[in-house]
């Protein structure tokens, strides 16, 4: 784990039947209710007006509320803050992990869920990288207070969406910071696909500290000039309402979009799962599912437990990676043709 806390990053998710079997299956309870609902779709003109509704009802929720579900339901004792992992070995069957402070571990199984950047992915894949697909997500969230009435009207029990040439926006609501899901707790989430160039995602990717990011700038993180930059193509694109949602954003922050395939996810005693192996773009709405899936199979193929646990782990390998490969190869056509590129 990295240093900072986890539970700092914001966000939001639509919780998945996926992840609420994940959670069932752990014995982890979430709050009631988990999320924020929303029963139709829309699609806003730039006047604002709707042009297109679908009935498609659907939970949201927020990355908070499922890390501090999760981290509630474990003991103190097995999380360890600041351990950044190095290495790791393999002898028969024992892998031993090595971490830059120093410590050590032994186990039966080394579980590498630590995202697309993985570390455990690096020694088992050498060389092998996310690759850009020459666009970003600018992302935000605002209270659900700080937006003018009028606008919060138009965008209340409802996913909105404008698509425009080259570029889509979404907005939806999802639980306060602290987990709150009553009208007037909650915040707004907005997701902003644009295309960038690879220079100028890098010249993007120099934070306000002067440090150099490689693929995403977190909430705070983002320099002055791109954010007024970011307020001015919304004043020229976007529908008046989401004007005023991207500046009531105090801290925009960007995620570069990425792809990521792996060609194996089990090594020995190794696994790699969730964006570890396979990073689907967030059209899927899947990435948080995906990794869920992979858990809850991982865990039901380790109780066959004896001889019959190598043949587990390898149905459990080739199940998740057609998995992996079909939410890859969904995200890639829905990005494709929301960003009009072909290839």
């Amino acid at each position: 784990m990295m240093s900072s806390e986890l539970d700092s990053r914001g966000g939001g998710i639509v919780l998945q039947p996926d992840v609420m079997e994940a959670f069932r299956f752990g014995g982890v309870a979430l709050p009631t209710p988990p999320g924020v609902d929303s029963g139709e779709r829309i699609y806003l003109d730039r006047s604002d007006r709707i042009i297109e509704r679908f009935n498609m009802p659907q939970t949201q929720t927020s990355w908070n509320l499922i890390y501090s579900a999760m981290r509630r339901a474990l003991p103190p004792e097995v999380i360890h803050p600041g351990e950044r992992f190095t290495r790791l070995e393999q002898i028969g069957e024992t892998v031993t992990a090595h971490f830059e402070s120093g410590r050590v571990e032994h186990a039966d199984l080394l579980i590498g869920a630590d995202g697309a950047r993985s570390t455990v992915r690096a020694q088992l894949l050498p060389g092998l990288e996310p690759t850009y697909a020459g666009y970003i997500a600018w992302r935000g969230l605002v209270e659900e207070s700080d937006l003018p009435t009028e606008a919060a009207d138009i965008l209340r029990d409802r996913l909105t969406f404008q698509q425009g040439e080259a570029h889509l926006i979404l907005v939806y609501l999802v639980p306060g910071e602290d987990g709150a899901t009553e009208p007037g707790r909650r915040r707004w989430n907005w997701v902003w696909y644009r295309p960038l160039s690879p220079d100028n995602l890098r010249t993007l990717m120099l934070d306000r500290h002067g440090k150099q990011r490689s693929t995403s700038l977190p909430p705070g993180t983002t320099r002055d000039d791109d954010i007024a930059e970011l307020r001015a193509a919304a004043s020229q694109l976007l529908a008046p309402t989401l004007q005023l949602l991207v500046k009531a954003t105090v801290e925009p922050f960007v995620q570069a979009i990425q792809d990521l395939r792996v060609e194996k996810m089990m090594f020995g005693r190794a696994v790699l799962l969730g964006d570890s192996a396979y990073v689907p773009r967030p059209h899927t709405a899947g990435s948080t599912a995906k990794a869920a899936a992979n858990a809850v199979a991982l865990a039901q193929a380790l109780s066959v437990g004896g001889k019959h646990l190598q043949s587990a782990l390898s149905r459990w390998e080739l199940s998740q990676r057609r998995l992996g490969i079909s939410m890859s190869e969904l995200g890639i056509a829905l990005g494709d043709r929301i960003m009009k590129l072909s290839h």
